[in-house]
């Protein structure tokens, strides 16, 4: 499966407490992520259909048609998209009920929201392509191989330095910031130096301009880093 970077992995956020929809998109929006929100089922449901989002999180308490009875048509029209339920009954029984309907996991409130954008990356690894192209300028990364190919060379990845290009290239044209690439590569919980991202910029950055090809990862002082031809 090919990817052209058109778009960033998109997520529909539905709650139908302002509060905690502002707080969750933004949140989203600020990882890298295209988001929208829908204050209810009806509207969630035409809203997945429109927009086709790569993941949901479906809040499970909604006047009218609740988030299991939301979950349980996507899973039904939309079967490869993710979904991460909320919910604030922190017991067995309603996490099964939400798993039963369909999904994939879910994040108790009030929402932590490191243990949510940890979750949903999570989601969306399990819906991820088995073996997808992503193409941006003269680069292409093969999420197979873990192989990068600028041009005509091969270009052989380490782990770390796959996740970064990964992360950077489905961000293509847009800023992610430091502490946002960081926890997508490490970890929410990632304790170690903060070098440590500059360092594996540079290799990344080696790696892709040894015959002296433009630069593409370009660095936004106090900001972070951005994948794109200028």
């Amino acid at each position: 499966m090919a990817t052209e970077l058109e778009r960033p992995l998109r997520v529909l956020v539905v709650d139908d407490d302002d509060g905690i929809t502002s707080v969750v998109t933004r949140a989203l929006a600020r990882d890298g992520y295209e988001v929208r929100a829908a204050p209810d089922g009806e509207r969630a449901l035409r809203a997945a259909r429109e927009w086709q989002p790569d993941a949901v999180v479906l809040d499970i308490m909604m006047p009218g048609l609740d988030g299991l009875a939301v979950c349980r048509q996507l899973r039904t029209q939309q079967p490869t998209v993710g979904v991460l339920m909320l919910t604030a009954r922190d017991t067995p029984l309603a996490q099964i009920v939400g798993l039963d309907a369909g999904a994939d996991d879910y994040v108790v409130k009030p929402v932590s929201l490191p243990i949510l954008a940890a979750r949903l990356r999570a989601v969306l690894r399990r819906h991820e392509p088995a073996s997808e192209t992503l193409r941006y300028a003269d680069v292409e990364l093969d999420t197979a191989t873990r192989r990068a190919r600028r041009r005509d060379r091969e270009i052989t990845l380490t782990t770390t330095e796959y996740k970064l290009l990964l992360h950077l290239m489905r961000s293509a044209g847009r800023v992610v910031p430091k502490g946002v690439l960081t926890e997508r590569v490490w970890g929410y919980d990632f304790g170690g130096d903060d070098n440590v991202l500059e360092v594996y910029i540079r290799y990344l950055r080696h790696k892709l301009e040894a015959d002296g090809e433009p630069r593409l990862i370009h660095t936004l002082r106090g900001t972070g880093y951005a994948f794109r031809t200028a």
